[in-house]
């Protein structure tokens, strides 16, 4: 079993779609915190409206985002400061609850995290995928 993670930051959405399409994606998850972008078709209303015309469901966590001083380190090249402080974040309640909502997800249908980074490895959501896969003992596929 494997979960994927994608990010859009140098990719198209017919892209990302093709790719999603390709990986056999059944559910997207979306781990943005603000699900909205400056990105033409990659805001939460039309994404999500876009995903399901291609047989693809979605679902935004938003408690599984980095918060706004993680991602203002991540911007800056700070990755260990974001990681730091996205793993002070998934220690609350709230995250916690949603990152079992993802892996009860991925548990059941195969899923990708979303975000935006094109570099999973400076992203959070590789984090999240080793957490989840951790959990699972699934592997992880950057698409």
């Amino acid at each position: 079993m494997k979960l994927a993670t994608i990010g859009y930051e140098s990719a198209s959405l017919p892209e990302v779609i093709q790719s999603l399409r390709d990986a056999r994606v059944e559910v997207v998850i979306d781990v943005r915190a603000v699900a909205a972008s400056r990105r033409a078709g990659f805001s939460k209303t039309l994404l999500g409206a876009s995903l399901k015309e291609a047989g693809i469901d979605y679902v935004h966590l938003r408690q599984l985002g980095t918060p706004k001083p993680g991602r203002e380190a991540a911007r800056a090249g700070r990755i260990d400061q974001m990681t730091d402080i996205f793993l002070a974040h998934m220690a609350e309640p709230g995250p916690r609850m949603e990152l079992a909502r993802a892996s009860d997800i991925a548990r059941e249908r195969r899923a990708a995290l979303l975000c935006y980074e094109a570099d999973a490895a400076g992203c959070h959501r590789s984090i999240l995928a080793r957490m989840i896969c951790d959990a699972m003992g699934c592997e992880i596929e950057d698409l």
